[in-house]
């Protein structure tokens, strides 16, 4: 139905008069769900204290303190040092800075990979149908059959733990679901009326595809990829505190989350703040993708 509203030019009249787009009425609807909306100020905070993380954080995340280096334990949250030091004597406050730089990072590179292969391979599947569907879906199956994370970890073994390899695995291991729904989307679209008329008008594949038919397929995508940024997140974590992310001197929530676990009970500070960091990011995330995927779909009505 979306799709039938933007190629023919409907639009909703707006409350002057003017006509409304599409896009205009998805923001509107998006800016109406308060969770969506608290989800995205959260995450443009966050986006903006990592972008600019050597200037906002207090210390460098890898100076050590050498006063407190000497007394040979983690220091508690300060004024001088809000979220404590760790054993090191390195500011926690600075660490968790840089660490959602990383972790961000991360996120939306992965997720990059993972979107564009998906879109690639759920377009030609739909698109064409017939072996080459029938190919590409059982490769699909396949992948599926697979718990990601063990795929993830059996790769990276092989590889050498660092920030790049972390975001291509994980990226690339991660395009099925969004193929899926894409190659959906391009099933129940490419039966339409129009795209019978763009083909009788002897249009060529390539511009019906990126035309007419990925601009009207693309929403679940776009829903899917932000879930997927805090699913990105939570892996990269995971595979940090596992020791097979990013290394230390290098920060990330997942590495400072397992340098916090041996003092769990004398310096909780080390393990709460980066799992609350995790938690925070991941539920704007999911807060976002639920105000997208309700303002994405026309049958919803606020």
């Amino acid at each position: 139905m979306a799709a039938l509203l933007r190629l023919k030019g409907r639009h909703r009249p707006g409350k002057s008069g003017a006509t409304e787009t599409l896009w205009q009425m998805t923001w509107k609807r998006f800016r109406q769900h308060t969770l969506a909306r608290i989800g995205l100020y959260i995450i443009l905070f966050m986006c903006l204290v990592a972008l600019f993380a050597p200037i906002v954080s207090p210390y460098s995340p890898t100076s050590l303190n050498l006063e407190l280096v000497a007394g040979s334990k983690p220091h508690p949250p300060s004024l001088r040092h809000p979220f404590g030091t760790d054993l090191l004597g390195r500011d926690y406050l600075s660490r968790a800075i840089h660490g959602g730089r990383i972790s961000l990072s991360v996120g939306f590179v992965a997720v990059a990979f993972s979107l564009t292969i998906g879109i690639v391979v759920g377009s030609i599947a739909g698109y064409y149908g017939g072996k080459i569907d029938n190919v590409l879906c059982r490769i699909i199956d396949i992948l599926m059959c697979i718990p990601t994370f063990f795929l993830i970890l059996t790769v990276n073994a092989f590889l050498k733990p660092n920030i790049f390899n972390v975001m291509v695995v994980i990226g690339v291991f991660g395009w099925m679901g969004t193929a899926r729904l894409v190659r959906g989307q391009f099933l129940a679209l490419r039966e339409q009326e129009f795209i019978e008329a763009a083909r009788a008008l002897g249009v060529s594949d390539a511009r019906i595809v990126f035309r007419h038919v990925l601009p009207n397929a693309v929403a679940p995508a776009i829903v899917a990829a932000t879930m997927g940024v805090a699913g990105a997140i939570l892996t990269e974590s995971s595979l940090s505190y596992l020791g097979m992310g990013v290394q230390e001197p290098t920060p990330s929530w997942g590495s400072m989350l397992r340098a916090g676990q041996v003092y769990l009970t004398r310096a909780p500070w080390l393990a709460v703040f980066p799992g609350l960091l995790i938690a925070i990011t991941v539920l704007a995330f999911n807060f976002i993708g639920d105000g997208l995927r309700d303002s994405l779909d026309p049958r919803m009505k606020r």
